[in-house]
């Protein structure tokens, strides 16, 4: 079975309170510590990866950003699927020609552009694109932005995943989605749904959010930020000593 089959597997059949949780590395060392404690797939997280190459959440250059991925994925056995942002406008041909080569199984694409919600029906032209180059060689997570970007109806978020998974979206990402609205969009949304995970202890647990409707839980930077301010307490004891 190949990695993509794998990680569509991960999907299927997953029981109320036990949603695939997928750890956010942003280099090879930190994918490498998340395999080892046992996750079977990860999701790299594009903020995460900026702030480990020195640049602002959505700014960094997509060379850089699918050289980051690429030395993640080649540094471990698992599955690996990729935030891509907006997909850096790149032609969709050349966005699944990128991500193959990369090594990654998967991809994340946002539908809002500099903060700005993009028109629903083109967007779901530009998946289906991207789902006839790619075949069954990428699954493909539609982020719905409606939380972050737009005015967090829960209806319209429910109106763009339609859209989306009727292009072949293989899962759909509500980001920003309180757990409040999460039984309403998943009996809204058709196919795994992916919800944002804390790891601040301020939300619900991975858990919780899998008896909620999660099929999969996702933390973007979550971790690079926790390791971060780890590190930033470990350096303020050596700079005492």
């Amino acid at each position: 079975m190949s990695k993509v089959d794998v990680f569509r597997a991960l999907h299927r059949g997953r029981l109320p309170g036990d949603p695939l949780v997928l750890p956010g590395p942003w280099d090879a060392v930190s994918a490498r510590v998340c395999e080892e404690a046992g996750f079977p797939a990860l999701a790299t997280p594009s903020a995460g990866i900026a702030a480990c190459l020195g640049y602002e959440d959505g700014a960094t250059p997509a060379d850089e950003m699918f050289a980051a991925v690429a030395r993640i994925a080649r540094a471990v056995d698992v599955p690996v699927s990729a935030d891509v942002e907006g997909g850096y406008g790149l032609a969709p041909k050349e966005l699944v020609e990128r991500l193959l080569e990369a090594g990654v199984v998967g991809c994340n694409l946002e539908d809002s552009e500099h903060g700005v919600l993009r028109d629903p029906r083109e967007h779901a032209d530009r998946l289906a694109e991207v789902r006839y180059a790619a075949g069954d060689r990428l699954f493909v997570n539609a982020r719905v932005d409606t939380f972050v970007h737009g005015d967090g109806d829960p209806e319209r978020a429910i109106e763009r995943a339609a859209l989306y998974v009727a292009a072949g979206a293989d899962c759909v990402y509500p980001i920003g989605a309180s757990a409040r609205v999460l039984p309403l969009l998943r009996s809204g949304i058709q196919g795994p749904l992916n919800v944002f995970g804390r790891l601040d202890g301020e939300g619900p647990s991975p858990t919780a959010l899998g008896e909620l409707g999660a099929t999969r839980v996702t933390f973007g930077p979550g971790l690079q930020r926790r390791a971060a301010l780890a590190l930033r307490g470990v350096a303020a004891e050596l700079r005492k000593q």
